[in-house]
């Protein structure tokens, strides 16, 4: 199992910036596909963005298009989530997941085995 942890989450007034980071415990992005997913208050977790584990194409959900971005350092083992114009919707806590490249893309929470604790994300208008 690898090991995720997130960071980077804080308070931001609307239309600010944030990065999040994903670092995992060891050599792991150039084998897994690599998403964020986020949870806002009563609701159900949803699909953000994600990479691949080799050729570095990235997909978003609508929502977030044109103002995140999904990038990985695999020197650092890390990836991360660069948040701009950030919206009051954007609230949520933030997870980083991993599914194995070789699987079929998917943007189902259920389907990635490895997961961060989180980190809270906070857009005030």
């Amino acid at each position: 199992q690898v090991q995720l942890v997130e960071s980077g989450g804080g308070l931001v007034q609307a239309g600010g910036s944030l990065r999040l980071s994903c670092a995992a415990s060891r050599r792991t992005f150039d084998s897994y596909r690599t998403a964020w997913f986020r949870q806002p208050p009563g609701k159900e977790r949803d699909f953000v963005a994600d990479i691949s584990g080799t050729t570095d194409i990235t997909n978003y959900a609508d929502s977030v298009k044109g103002r995140f971005t999904i990038s990985r350092d695999n020197a650092k083992n890390t990836v991360y989530l660069q948040m701009n114009s950030l919206k009051p919707e954007d609230t949520a806590v933030y997870y980083c997941a991993t599914r194995p490249k070789f699987l079929r893309p998917s943007r189902a929470p259920a389907d990635f085995g490895s997961w961060g604790q989180g980190t809270q994300v906070t857009v005030s208008s």
